[in-house]
């Protein structure tokens, strides 16, 4: 009997791609799909297995293009719906796949659900949202309280985030027949799937807490729609949540999410036995067959290379090896792959309500110029074109780690077992051929490895030894 058909996004890469500041086509100053498409080549020469892209919907973007206001468009800034098709179909003949990102939560206040809703409280759509006569205590993520008064309606609204970004109410059947319509909509499009955005607060029942078990109803829903598409389409959760037991209850008896980010593992550092903890227990406590996803920044959240690097690309390389070498999904955001620092922001450029430009800022290319670009370049890394001219760059250790990765059944699907070492070193073991073994000190240390060096952050072939660091993978024998 031939083996099960492994998802492809088993020990898969994927590539955050923040549609605004990836490529320009059209010299506006705003990155869009074409432009996206144009840069396919250096996407498929990195070896990344899929593209995950930020909010593409239309949007007034006061969040950025998480207050959608049309589920089955584009943002006329980043191009047309049929620029989406071609990107999609040119992912396709590359065997790139393309997920885009869902706002299932809220809409924009903007959003024709929300503008017949508030129009009277007769309203066919007016139990769509979250309507009260009083407010409750309860205070918003971006400040401010959570309840808007609507003069026109006389009542007041529930949001979780700004008071344009109403919050659904996923206790209302329509509302999740709506969405399954619009999971449809895009999968009979070609796309792959969605990163599902604040899934762990997608239905909530009291307004001031999130409703789990009706959460974990719809996910099943969802997965039955994906699963019912050949090949099976991919969930993958914002699950911001640090509690790794809460974590593993969004992929439910392998029948809800497929993948639900790892927040823990993000926010480690860049510490051996802290990331050595995490990642045993996450392997732990996630259901039998069940895999990990892995990332260490995004659009949220300062880029990792300054949050947790120093700057330092010795330790860049070293995050990055154990990123693309653990079991699992790993993903990269834009620009990681060169070690992409953030970049401060002057107040007068300042966008983001809630002070994320910084993570935000065009790519950079080299061999093409941003022109008056929608936030500021920054000059803090070596570009694209530089660093592929260079053997010894991040971008060409990346993309050799990301190789390794591909080209080998260990780290394909292989088991993680820890593997014992000194203090300051995180080693494991992937199936039962490879070891990687990571030097997150400050000293030289030993190891007790035998074997081949297949890749070294610095370039070094020898398994008894790490340098400060330094981090190694090793054909054992």
């Amino acid at each position: 009997m031939a083996p099960p058909r492994q998802p492809w996004w088993t020990g898969g890469v994927l590539y955050q791609a923040y549609p605004r500041s990836f490529a320009d086509s059209n010299g506006d100053g705003i990155g869009d799909l074409a432009g996206l498409r144009g840069r396919l080549d250096y996407l498929q020469w990195l070896g990344v297995d899929g593209i995950w892209l930020n909010p593409t919907f239309p949007s007034p973007n006061r969040d950025w293009g998480y207050d959608v206001s049309d589920y089955r468009s584009v943002h006329p800034d980043l191009g047309t719906i049929e620029d989406l098709d071609a990107l999609i179909a040119a992912t396709g003949e590359v065997g790139i796949r393309i997920l885009l990102d869902l706002v299932p939560a809220h809409t924009s206040d903007q959003h024709e659900w929300f503008l017949e809703s508030r129009s009277s409280r007769e309203s066919p759509r007016r139990p769509w949202y979250i309507w009260r006569d009083g407010a409750e205590e309860q205070d918003s993520v971006f400040g401010g309280k959570a309840w808007t008064y609507d003069e026109p309606a006389g009542q007041y609204y529930h949001h979780l985030f700004l008071p344009e970004q109403p919050d659904l109410n996923w206790m209302q059947p329509d509302v999740r027949d709506a969405f399954d319509e619009i999971l449809r909509f895009w999968f009979e499009r070609g796309v792959a799937g969605f990163r599902i955005d604040v899934v762990h607060e997608l239905v909530k029942d009291p307004p001031g807490q999130s409703n789990r078990p009706e959460i974990h109803s719809v996910l099943r829903r969802w997965r039955a729609l994906a699963d019912g598409y050949d090949p099976e389409r991919l969930l993958l959760g914002e699950t911001w949540v640090l509690d790794l037991d809460e974590l593993a209850s969004f992929y439910g008896q392998a029948d809800e999410l497929q993948l639900g980010f790892n927040f823990p593992f993000m926010f480690a550092g860049l510490d051996a036995a802290a990331l050595a903890d995490v990642v045993k227990r996450t392997e732990y406590v996630l259901p039998a067959g069940s895999l990990p996803v892995w990332a260490l920044s995004n659009h949220d959240v300062v880029r990792f290379p300054t949050r947790v690097c120093d700057e330092d690309d010795a330790k860049v390389r070293c995050a990055l090896l154990a990123l693309l070498t653990l079991r699992g999904t790993s993903v990269l955001y834009y620009g990681d792959e060169l070690g992409m620092r953030q970049v401060d922001i002057p107040s007068d450029r300042v966008f983001d309500v809630h002070g994320r430009d910084g993570a935000r800022t065009p790519m950079l290319w080299g061999d093409a110029e941003w022109r008056d670009p929608w936030l500021p370049v920054g000059g803090n890394v070596a570009s694209v074109a530089e660093q592929r001219a260079d053997p010894g760059s991040v971008l060409s250790f990346c993309r050799e780690a990301i190789a390794l990765r591909g080209g080998r059944d260990d780290l394909i699907a292989g088991a993680y077992t820890p593997l014992a070492g000194q203090a300051g070193i995180w080693a494991w073991r992937r199936g039962e051929g490879t070891a990687v073994a990571i030097n997150l000190t400050d000293s030289p240390a030993n190891l007790s490895l035998a074997g081949d060096v297949l890749l070294s952050t610095k370039g070094r072939d020898d398994p008894s030894r790490l340098e400060p660091w330094e981090g190694v993978v090793v054909a054992l024998t």
